[in-house]
């Protein structure tokens, strides 16, 4: 956890979404760091995702165990260099699985918030690793290209952002404004699971010289996409 002079406190603003503020320790972010730079360089080398009506995303995405390009998952990067991604260390899952854990987990003996438990054994077995920079921003938008109702599990390092957090049903109000710190944990799942959700502002120069960023904002989401390999070649023959 991080050291904060007036600690944040956690906060449910939806049944089933959850932030914990300064999970990462400031180790823990360097080390991720580290990672996502190794990971940039690929084999899958991060980019900017092309839209398919040829709009180009300001925030720059890799991926690891599942390459996600609108509006689908597939094992290599046709829109890249058509290389296979990296895959998803057991680390990463583990983490993935403590972050689950202390968010849905019960400090007060009280259970957890309204419609977040989760029954099964968290197995994420895909990241995608956003980077902020240079006024990048990402609009109101569904994680809804995984076949699987598994909660989404948002790691923040870097620069505090304004994180959009809205409802099921439309991109327009009722949403909430989360502000996201380095170190903070976001998960959303049960009736959240598929909430709209953006990021419309970055704070530029915000981030502490113990993440071992320069400046920029750093996401990790993992989730689980309910696909084989048989099922995404399916998906691909058949179009979405």
């Amino acid at each position: 956890m991080n050291g904060e002079l007036f600690p944040r406190p956690r906060a449910v603003p939806a049944p089933g979404a959850v932030h914990v503020p300064g999970w990462l320790s400031e180790a823990r972010q360097r080390e991720l760091v580290v990672a996502c730079r190794d990971w940039a360089r690929g084999p899958v080398p991060i980019r900017h995702t092309v839209l398919p009506g040829g709009g180009v995303m300001s925030v720059q995405t890799v991926c690891l165990g599942w390459h996600w390009q609108p509006y689908r998952y597939t094992r290599t990067a046709g829109d890249v260099n058509g290389a296979r991604v990296a895959e998803l260390p057991g680390w990463l899952v583990e983490l993935g699985r403590a972050a689950l854990a202390d968010a849905y987990g019960d400090p007060k003996g009280e259970g957890p918030p309204a419609g977040a438990s989760y029954d099964s054994v968290y197995t994420p077995d895909t990241a995608l690793i956003n980077f902020y920079e240079g006024g990048a921003a990402m609009g109101l938008h569904q994680d809804k290209d995984e076949k699987c109702g598994a909660p989404v599990v948002s790691l923040s390092i870097g620069d505090s952002c304004v994180f959009r957090f809205g409802n099921p049903e439309t991109r327009g109000r009722p949403y909430t404004d989360v502000e996201l710190a380095s170190g903070d944990l976001f998960v959303f799942g049960g009736p959240s699971r598929f909430a709209y959700h953006g990021v419309p502002k970055v704070y530029p120069g915000t981030t502490g010289p113990g993440t071992g960023m320069a400046g920029g904002r750093l996401n990790i989401t993992l989730r689980e996409t309910g696909l084989s390999d048989a099922t995404s070649s399916s998906r691909t023959a058949a179009g979405r």
